[in-house]
């Protein structure tokens, strides 16, 4: 009885909780509902007094807020993707592991288990990075995420404002968003501050739509700055072909730390998450080359290209150089 009773108040705490989940998003949503009906009804029906000027502004505002909306609803609605069944031990290799007492002898099973797999990142220790949740071997840029309560290929984050986990499956999504979101904000803020301007000078009539426009001009200037700050460290993450994750934590590979083990340069960093199809950048559908499970590292690049790998090293030889002559020149100045 006294079971029964702790698996019903588990499961209402987790219903309770799942609930409580989408409460940021439902902020969202009511301040985006608002900001809708007070440019398209209160500033544009009813203060903006010249047809061609509400013409003109509605068309823009309705292009930008299409794919807003698009973004947003693709970042909430793309379920995160797990690895696939290859990745998972097979029935056999988990009883093994789990029977198995001595902690050398599982990592050597997950070692051998390992080789058959395209996985190169290791964890702090040099082990092969598992999951004893999921009972998985972690492919490289995957990890466990608490909230979802699953793996995750190339996990950045989980954002509670999309009530979502934001990985491979839709982190491009979730980086269109953020460009849309700060184009709204602006859109909104430059449109509105001449309007701003007249109410506060008292050039237009002081009645209901005054208190929508200030307020939304506001808002707007409020979400334009954090959103800008977000926008600009995710451009940053991606021209160098990281995850926020892996910009806290240096990931480890087989031959040790490597903070640009997956920058391939800013071009190709770039397609990694948008595709190669410049006409798919813009628009949210799915373009990220690969499945989610093998990322090209920088070592192979450099393997490919050479002249990559000989860049830092030529750096190097230009300074050494650079520091012999001029400590020849000042040779040369000592015994004049």
């Amino acid at each position: 009885m006294r079971r029964g009773w702790k698996m019903a108040l588990s499961g209402g705490l987790r219903c309770c909780r799942r609930i409580l989940s989408w409460v940021p998003v439902l902020v969202i949503v009511l301040v985006v509902l608002w900001s809708y009906y007070a440019y398209v009804f209160e500033l544009c029906l009813v203060t903006v007094l010249s047809p061609a000027e509400k013409v003109i502004y509605l068309i823009l505002y309705h292009a930008i807020f299409v794919f807003f909306a698009w973004t947003y609803w693709k970042s909430i609605f793309t379920l995160p993707q797990q690895p696939n069944q290859k990745f998972h031990l097979s029935y056999t290799d988990k009883e093994r592991y789990d029977n198995e007492e001595r902690p050398e002898v599982q990592k050597q099973m997950l070692v051998d288990m390992a080789k058959k797999l395209p996985v190169y990142t290791r964890t702090g220790s040099g082990a092969v990075r598992f999951c004893e949740r999921c009972h998985l071997i972690k492919p490289d840029r995957c990890h466990h995420c608490s909230v979802c309560a699953m793996c995750v290929l190339k996990m950045d984050h989980h954002c509670p404002w999309v009530n979502n986990c934001i990985g491979f499956s839709n982190y491009k999504f979730f980086l269109q968003f953020l460009a849309y979101s700060v184009l709204y904000c602006l859109y909104i803020a430059t449109t509105v501050f001449s309007y701003f301007i007249k109410y506060w000078r008292g050039e237009l009539p002081s009645v209901r739509s005054k208190f929508h426009v200030l307020f939304l001009l506001f808002v707007a200037c409020m979400f334009f700055v954090s959103l800008v700050i977000l926008f600009g460290y995710h451009c940053w993450l991606v021209s160098r072909n990281k995850t926020t994750l892996e910009a806290f934590c240096t990931p480890v590979f087989t031959s040790g730390l490597e903070k640009n083990g997956f920058n391939l340069g800013f071009i190709k960093n770039i397609q990694q998450v948008f595709g190669n199809n410049k006409k798919f950048w813009l628009i949210p559908i799915g373009s990220s080359p690969g499945d989610g499970h093998f990322f090209p590292t920088r070592s192979m690049n450099e393997a490919q290209n050479p002249l990559l790998a000989s860049e830092e090293s030529w750096e190097e030889e230009d300074d050494s150089q650079d520091y012999s002559e001029g400590l020849s020149s000042l040779a040369v100045e000592t015994e004049t």
